[in-house]
Order: C-alpha cells, then sequence, then structure tokens
C-alpha cells in the first residue's frame, strides 16, 4: 500500500472496539477467578469479600476510563503515556512509562495466548501437555494477521469480540430466567470445601483482601491502548475514541460484575492447586471459572461450547491490543532516538512490521520461560499498567495546569472555559492518585511472587533506551557537517581489485577498476596453493593483461587475512589518499546457491568495513541469466 492511502486504514468505531479493547474485555474472564484465586489461601472464609472487591475494581475501572477520556481530547495525534508524561514531566519520567508499557505489552500477549489456551485445555484435557507448542503456534497466528495490516485483522478480530460479548449477555439472560423460574445454579466445583493455607487473621486478612483486589485489577489491562491510537480512528479522531472508550467501559464493567455475581451464587470454588480442595477425586482437572458458570447456566447444551470458543477466542486475540499498542509506541520511540531506528518505519501494509516481529518473539521467549503457565505469568503482570496510569494521569494533571497558566495570562477567557478544564484536572488528579494508591498495593501483595522480575526489567530496558539515545546522539555530533561544506578529493586513488582466477568476473571488474582512473591499478591474489598461484600468473602473462599481478604469500593458506595486511600497508605508506578494493562476485539465481559462492569475499568485504580510509566495491556477475557482453581492458 502506498503511503498516500494511509487514511484507508482507519477505523469506525465497530472496528476499533475488537482492535483496542481485545485486552480489557477478554480480562473480565479470567478477573474473576484470580480474586477467588487470591482469596483461597484462607479457605473460604473470604469468599463473601469477593462482591465488594470486584465493586472496588469496577469503581476503579470507570475512574481510570473519565481519565483517559480527558486524555484522547487534549491529545488528538495519540496520547500515550510516554508522549504525555514526555511533554508535562519530563524526559525521564515519560521514558519510565515507556519501559513499563513496552514490558507490559509483551506480557499481554503470554498472558491472554496461555489464557486462551487454558481456557481450550478446560474443555479438552486431553491437550494440556501440549499447552506450550499450541501457544506458540497462536503467537504466530497473530503476527501473521498483524503483518497483513490493521484494518484486515481488525475484521478478522472482531467476530470472537463480538461472538463473545453476545455469549456472555445470553448467559445473564438466561441466569436471570432460571433464577426467576426457580432452578438453582450450581458449579462443578460447588460440592468441594477448600483448605485453608495460611492464617488469615488480623494484618494478615488485611494482606489477603489487598492480594485480591490486585488481582482483580488485571480487568484494567490494555484501557490505555485507545489513548495511544488515537490516530487510527475516523474523523472526528478525539470524539470517535471517546465513545469507543466509553462502549468498552460499559460492556467491562457489566460483564466483570455480572460474571462475578454468577460465579458466587453458583458456588464456584477456585484454589492455587488442587491439592487444596476437600473431596476432589486426585487427578481430576479443575475448569476455569467462567467455564464452571457456563456449564452451571447452560449446561453442556449449544451455548456452554459457544462460550468455551469465544471465550478461547477473544482471550487469545487480546493479545492484538498488544500487537497494536507495542508496534506504535515502538516507533515514536525509534524516532525519538531512544530504539533502533528500524522500528520507526511502516511495512507494506503500511503497519510497522519490525515492531509487531520483535513483539512476537519476545513473547514466545517468555511463554517458553513459563511453560505458557497462566498462574505463573500472571503475577507479573498489571505492574507496568498501574505505571503508565499514574505517570500518564500525573501528567495529565500538569497539563491542565499549563492550559489554565495560558487561559489566565489572555485577557477576556471564558470563565466557563476555565471551569471545564479545572474539572478536568480534578477527574485526572482522582485518577493518579487512586492508580498511584493501586501500584503500591500490587507491588507489596506481588513482589515476592514474580512481580520484581519486572520491577528489574523496567529499570534495564530504561537504561538500554537511554544509552541507544546516547549512541546516536554521539554518531550525529561525530557526522554534522560545518557551516560551510568543502568537497574534498583524496590525494590519491589506489585501486586493489581481488582475483582468484582469471575469467569473465575478474575481466569485468578489471574493466570497472579502469573507469574509474586511479592513480595506481594492481591485481591481487593469494597463494594459498603455490601451483595455482603460478598458474594463474601463466595464464596472466599468456592473455596479456596488462594490470600488474601482485601474489601475496599464504604460508598458513588463509585468504582473508594476507588482503587485509597488504590494503593496510598500502593506506599505511599514504595516509591521505584512498584505498578502493574491487571484488567480483557471482550473482545467482537461486538463494540456496548462495552457499556455493562468495563465501570469501563476504568474509574479506565484513573485515575491509572495519579499515579507515578503505572503500569497497563489488562488481556483479549474474549466473544462469544472459550475460552482458564484457570486454577486456585495453592499455
Amino acid at each position: 500500500m502506498r503511503s498516500s492511502r494511509l487514511h484507508e486504514t482507519e477505523l469506525p468505531k465497530w472496528l476499533a472496539l475488537p482492535v483496542f479493547c481485545s485486552d480489557p474485555l477478554s480480562s473480565v474472564a479470567y478477573a474473576t477467578e484470580a480474586i477467588l484465586v487470591a482469596l483461597s489461601v484462607g479457605g473460604l472464609t473470604f469468599y463473601h469479600t469477593t462482591v465488594y472487591i470486584a465493586a472496588a475494581v469496577a469503581v476503579l475501572l470507570v475512574v481510570v476510563v473519565l481519565s483517559y477520556r480527558q486524555t484522547v481530547h487534549a491529545y488528538p495525534n495519540g496520547g500515550g503515556a510516554y508522549v504525555v508524561a514526555s511533554e508535562n514531566l519530563g524526559r525521564t519520567a515519560g521514558l519510565a512509562a515507556a519501559s513499563a508499557l513496552l514490558v507490559d505489552y509483551v506480557l499481554t500477549v503470554s498472558v491472554s495466548v496461555a489464557a486462551g489456551v487454558n481456557n481450550i485445555t478446560s474443555a479438552a484435557p486431553g491437550i494440556a501437555s501440549h499447552a506450550l507448542p499450541i501457544s506458540l503456534g497462536f503467537v504466530a497466528l497473530l503476527m501473521i494477521m498483524n503483518l497483513r495490516g490493521v484494518r484486515e485483522s481488525g475484521q478478522v478480530f472482531a467476530i470472537p469480540t463480538y461472538g463473545f460479548v453476545f455469549g456472555i449477555y445470553v448467559m445473564f439472560a438466561w441466569a436471570a430466567y432460571k433464577g426467576f423460574a426457580g432452578q438453582p445454579l450450581r458449579a462443578e466445583t460447588a460440592g468441594y470445601g477448600i483448605r485453608a493455607t495460611s492464617s488469615t487473621t488480623g494484618v494478615l486478612a488485611v494482606l489477603l483482601i489487598l492480594r485480591a483486589f490486585a488481582n482483580g485489577c488485571t480487568a484494567l489491562t490494555g484501557v490505555e491502548a485507545i489513548s495511544n491510537g488515537v490516530p487510527a480512528f475516523r474523523r472526528p479522531k478525539s470524539r470517535n475514541a471517546a465513545r469507543t472508550l466509553e462502549g468498552m467501559a460499559f460492556l467491562a464493567v457489566t460483564m466483570f460484575v455480572g460474571i462475578t455475581v454468577l460465579a458466587l451464587v453458583s458456588h464456584v470454588h477456585m484454589a492455587e492447586s488442587t491439592s487444596q480442595y476437600v473431596g476432589l477425586p486426585p487427578g481430576t482437572a479443575v475448569p476455569t471459572a467462567i467455564s464452571q458458570v457456563d456449564a452451571a447456566v447452560f449446561g453442556k447444551t449449544f451455548f456452554y461450547y459457544w462460550n468455551t470458543v469465544f471465550t478461547a477466542g477473544i482471550l487469545i486475540l487480546a493479545a492484538n491490543t498488544a500487537f497494536n499498542g507495542f508496534p506504535a509506541l515502538a516507533s515514536i520511540l525509534a524516532r525519538d532516538r531512544f530504539l533502533p531506528r528500524q522500528l520507526y518505519n511502516r511495512g507494506d501494509k503500511l503497519v510497522f512490521s519490525n515492531g509487531i516481529v520483535l513483539l512476537s518473539v519476545a513473547a514466545a521467549l517468555l511463554l517458553v520461560v513459563f511453560d505458557a503457565n497462566t498462574n505463573s505469568l500472571i503475577h507479573l503482570y498489571i505492574i507496568g499498567v498501574f505505571v503508565s496510569f499514574t505517570l500518564s494521569q500525573a501528567g495529565m494533571v500538569r497539563h491542565w495546569q499549563k492550559e489554565l497558566a495560558g487561559s489566565a495570562a489572555e485577557a477576556g477567557t471564558d470563565p466557563s472555559a476555565r471551569r471545564r478544564v479545572r474539572n478536568s484536572q480534578i477527574i485526572n488528579a482522582i485518577g493518579a492518585s487512586v492508580t498511584g494508591l493501586v501500584l503500591v498495593i500490587v507491588l507489596f501483595t506481588k513482589f515476592l511472587e514474580g512481580a520484581w522480575i519486572v520491577v528489574v526489567a523496567m529499570p534495564l530496558l530504561f537504561g538500554l533506551m537511554r544509552g541507544i539515545r546516547r549512541h546516536y546522539d554521539r554518531i550525529a555530533d561525530e557526522l554534522a557537517v560545518s557551516d560551510t561544506v568543502k568537497l574534498t578529493r583524496p590525494s590519491r586513488n589506489h585501486v586493489v581489485v581481488l582475483v582468484s582466477r582469471l575469467h569473465l568476473p575478474t575481466v569485468r571488474a578489471l574493466a570497472y577498476a579502469r573507469a574509474l582512473n586511479p592513480d595506481t591499478l594492481e591485481a591481487v591474489t593469494v597463494a594459498v596453493s603455490p601451483e595455482e598461484a603460478q598458474a594463474l600468473r601463466d595464464e596472466w602473462d599468456s592473455h596479456g593483461v596488462e594490470v600488474p599481478l601482485r601474489v601475496l604469500d599464504s604460508p598458513f593458506r588463509e585468504v582473508t587475512r594476507p588482503v587485509l595486511d597488504y590494503v593496510r600497508s598500502v593506506h599505511r605508506s599514504s595516509p591521505r589518499d584512498i584505498v578502493t578494493v574491487v571484488i567480483p562476485e557471482y550473482v545467482v539465481s537461486r538463494w540456496w546457491q548462495q552457499v556455493l559462492h562468495n563465501q570469501s569475499a563476504l568474509r574479506i568485504k565484513a573485515r575491509l568495513l572495519f579499515q579507515p580510509g578503505v572503500a569497497v566495491t563489488s562488481v556483479p556477475w549474474p549466473i544462469d541469466t544472459p550475460p552482458v557482453a564484457a570486454t577486456e581492458p585495453e592499455s
């Protein structure tokens, strides 16, 4: 696709919802289970607090959405945490937010895919031992789909997203009908008790509830994706992004609260390990919480399998939020020279192809390290989310303060406009305070369970980005031209043509070298075999080639080192001159033939690149294609 067709990739609201919101929508499928598992440390004693914890998570989600709604209006060109924090809190805060988001995006892909595969294995326990290769296969599939383009992938991903939402609301309606009809809901684990694994009195009880709340906050992952992707919306971009954010909040809150209520009504019991269950037969696999709720409401009927398929689908495709956020953020960082420039450019389909591939590789490595285990990966999750939330909202508070200062300096400013700005600032201040508090809770409760890995990874990534920027700045200073550009020619140009035998590629290389009008010209060969060297000398003389041939001795049968030593000696004798090394090379028609040719030339070129005052020129000769007639060099 041409760059001028970028506007064709802009998304309507109905398509932007699955593209940017699949992560927060899918999080409701395992957020309830995460709360129940955390509370199971105290047995069933604390299950009654699940409703209050879920309500707190829902309120927090609303607060964060309201805060980001201000961001999409204030930053119509994309107001991700990196941009907002950099502009308002300084570059250090911006890089901290960026490192948190990059780590979180990788975890989003890993956790989403692992959770989706876990849901599949709940319905088909026989394939549970193959969870890792299945997970890696889904990561590869997501990568390929996203490389096809944002709009194309969004149309495909819309099916599981809307299928999941439809199935969940049908489940709510059918559960309500059964409730009115007096039909009880009973989950598969309702008859099993849960054994407490720790004392839960006093302060420990508070810590247990805070840990459950931290687990439930996984429902907030991916909320910031829309603020990063405002430019991808159709016009009016900010309004459409805000409307999509509102729609996502409504769906996520209602589905999360509804699933939590049904889990409690049907007596779903979830534990950290099967050994905690009382009465569970040994070797019995425990389905996920949402799978148990589906079975309690529908039984093993059509809609049970509908929800199983679409829940697994949206859990896996929730990773698509990261596939949109990570490459875009990496491109912005590459533009600002904090990441390699290769991540800045768009590919053939106007997507950031290199960023997509990098994210896929990083997520696959994480899945391999943790064996695609959702319970292990979940503890690494959401730290980065709340770091970016807090910095972004704190940056917005500073942004509105600048707006108020600017309006105060202007005469005739509308008082109602200042009130709107002040209200926006209050909303973001509440968001920053609440998310900052949650960040402290999450760090405190999850640090020893695996969150320390993220705490270590973020500063390392931060330092890496600073190091890349220093490198680019140093190179830019070194390569900068002065006010007056002077094209100073080298004193002399010494041309060296490397030859192994006298054939048509050599003849073409000699002809090209003579066309350079060099001050000196000679052919150089390496005598790996004295007999071959003498044969080349005899052939050279018999054909009357009027370019002198120098034979370099190589007692250890090396080719590269004698050439390097000779080129260095030529340059040392005339430091202000330039040495041009001309290398004839075969150009083969098939990729597998490449391993049969040019290996010495590749090694020599790679080493000569690091030699000062040396230029290297390759003269190609096509193989298996009609060659251009070559003429022998004239005297």
